[in-house]
């Protein structure tokens, strides 16, 4: 087992923990107690719009009433912003970053009219349109520049073999937004290096993100973490449980029922007979290491 496993939980407190995200908890806190190692949480708060006040409380209380409570003091996104700028300027200065000027309509219009009209997800593939500067426009976010040799392999502790081209696929991404807040992408590859976090297990519907964040860590030096994506839990349209789709936030008057019916998806069906969720964690984690006893 390795002593200096660093792993954590980074929710954005957008309401209280739900369904899906207690399963994301579960699966990051078990990997790092069958790995002997510490658990962290961070509240991922830069997109300070979409936070609903008293949420990250919230949400601290529900895991530690699960019997989750992290090895260190949780941190959050929006006190470190300097720790992003600072990236961003090292970035900029060996020419990796440029200010970009185009709105969406704008990037619409340019794919259009080169016949790539295509859309990613919902997002428009960048196609690079201020890589040669800002022609007398005023700057309106900051991207990271992709190369032609942008094809990020890596392997997925439980999806296995991945492979993304990032110029093709996503185009030059977004490390800084219009609205002058700090992107997802820049925030986490930051904290994940300055928390010095080993493994980094999350649901699978941001596997997507995870080319992105290893050219993003190249780019500035930072350590490469290994990387699991855990089973979806999906709402009755067949679509990832999400606050946008209904789902409910937990009630944890019953914390064993949650962490039985969260360990399900994952795979685990420890002793019912557990009286206390610290029990029932015991049990799980022997059981989290046996069932990836291949992948670890």
């Amino acid at each position: 087992m390795e002593a200096d496993y660093r792993g954590r939980f980074a929710p954005s407190p957008t309401g209280p923990l739900h369904a899906g995200s207690l399963v994301a908890a579960l699966a990051s806190w078990l990997d790092a107690r069958a790995h002997q190692g510490q658990w962290l949480v961070r509240i991922e708060d830069v997109d300070t719009p979409r936070c609903v006040p008293g949420a990250d409380h919230t949400i601290l209380e529900q895991l530690a009433q699960c019997g989750m409570v992290p090895d260190e003091p949780p941190v959050w996104q929006s006190q470190r912003g300097a720790l992003y700028q600072q990236a961003l300027d090292s970035l900029t200065t060996r020419g990796l970053a440029y200010p970009c000027a185009c709105t969406r309509q704008d990037i619409a219009r340019a794919l259009a009219a080169s016949g790539h009209a295509r859309e990613r997800h919902g997002e428009l593939v960048y196609p690079g349109t201020c890589r040669s500067g800002l022609h007398g426009r005023s700057a309106r976010a900051w991207r990271l520049g992709t190369r032609t040799d942008s094809r990020i392999t890596w392997q997925d502790r439980l999806l296995g073999p991945q492979s993304q081209d990032v110029a093709q696929e996503v185009g030059d991404f977004v490390l800084k937004r219009a609205d002058g807040l700090w992107a997802y992408q820049l925030a986490v590859v930051v904290d994940d290096a300055a928390q010095g976090i080993t493994d980094i297990v999350r649901g699978e519907d941001l596997a997507d993100n995870t080319a992105r964040q290893i050219l993003l860590q190249r780019a500035l030096g930072l350590p490469l973490p290994r990387y699991l994506h855990t089973p979806l839990v999906l709402g009755a349209n067949g679509e990832k449980l999400s606050k946008q789709n209904g789902a409910q936030a937990l009630d944890t008057s019953e914390p064993l029922v949650l962490l039985r019916q969260a360990g399900a998806v994952l795979g685990l069906h420890p002793d019912t007979a557990a009286a206390t969720p610290q029990d029932w964690l015991r049990q799980a984690v022997p059981r989290w290491a046996a069932r990836l006893k291949n992948r670890f």
